[in-house]
């Protein structure tokens, strides 16, 4: 996806019915559904059903099964409850009549209140560092490797790691991951639409951060890896088009999962949105 307009399409859905919509699915180069466009569809699914003066503070996802990318995926959206200030929806993703996903989401009207926040970590700018993509190309990386890499992310957003990047994997290394992104294009949207955009950004990374630790060991033998579930909070207003730093840590792996969390700051060191997540780390021999 070059253009920011093939990310908003592949996001957007086709209303199907009163509360359900159907969507396409972005061909991985794993040969799965990926996680964050579900949780990006899903979200635009619960949109539609919403008032316009409310928006999503926070949504809980659980991934029950692989998705086919041969097969459209169809959402439907329960209607919980319409309140005063906050409105809940569940979302359920199906194919071919079995769940493969499903979603709580909570809006709510903008309100004031109380305000406090951590500080933003103090790491280079993104002006000062290279793309992922450059990082790889100076390290003359194996070419089939880069190119697996390549097109594993939509080409519209740019990533900045902060940490030097290696696709070696027998190298362990601290449970962190910090990396800056933006659209290389304006992204005049409401909040919605940076929403959605920001769910499908947030399952770049999470689960990488907790196998840092462990390269050497899993590089032993393959390794099966899938998000299990995923859940994002929306603090405060942002836009796309502007640098965002997603500072990522993982403080536990057992039982074959790992948990990472995240924090997203814009480039003003307001925190904006909060993720957290488990993975499965599955050795198969």
């Amino acid at each position: 996806m070059k253009h920011i307009q093939e990310l908003i399409d592949l996001i957007t859905l086709e209303k199907k019915g009163e509360n359900t919509f159907e969507g396409r699915n972005f061909q991985t180069s794993w040969g799965r559904v990926f996680g964050g466009q579900v949780l990006a569809q899903s979200l635009h699914a619960a949109y539609q059903t919403v008032p316009q003066n409310r928006f999503a503070h926070s949504l809980h996802g659980y991934f029950i099964l692989g998705g086919n990318l041969d097969l459209p995926i169809t959402y439907e959206v329960d209607i919980i409850r319409d309140g005063k200030s906050f409105t809940t929806r569940r979302v359920v993703a199906f194919q071919q009549g079995r769940a493969i996903f499903n979603m709580s989401a909570s809006f709510q009207l903008n309100q004031p209140g109380v305000d406090h926040q951590f500080s933003m970590p103090n790491f280079i700018p993104p002006e000062k560092l290279l793309s992922d993509l450059e990082q790889l190309e100076a390290q003359n990386t194996d070419m089939e490797a880069y190119n697996r890499f390549k097109k594993i992310k939509p080409e519209v957003i740019e990533f900045r790691p902060v940490e030097k990047l290696s696709l070696r994997d027998d190298i362990d290394a601290p449970a962190e991951s910090n990396y800056w992104f933006r659209s290389k294009e304006k992204t005049p949207y409401g909040m919605d639409i940076q929403h959605q955009l920001l769910a499908y950004i947030s399952d770049y990374g999470l689960l990488r951060t907790a196998t840092l630790p462990h390269k050497k060991e899993l590089s032993k033998s393959p390794t099966f890896y899938t998000s299990l579930d995923h859940a994002l909070w929306f603090h405060r207003s942002f836009s796309l088009q502007e640098w965002l730093l997603y500072a990522m840590d993982s403080p536990s792996a057992s039982n074959s999962r790992g948990f990472s969390r995240g924090s997203i700051f814009d480039r003003d060191g307001l925190l904006v949105a909060s993720t957290a997540q488990e993975g499965l780390i599955r050795q198969l021999t």
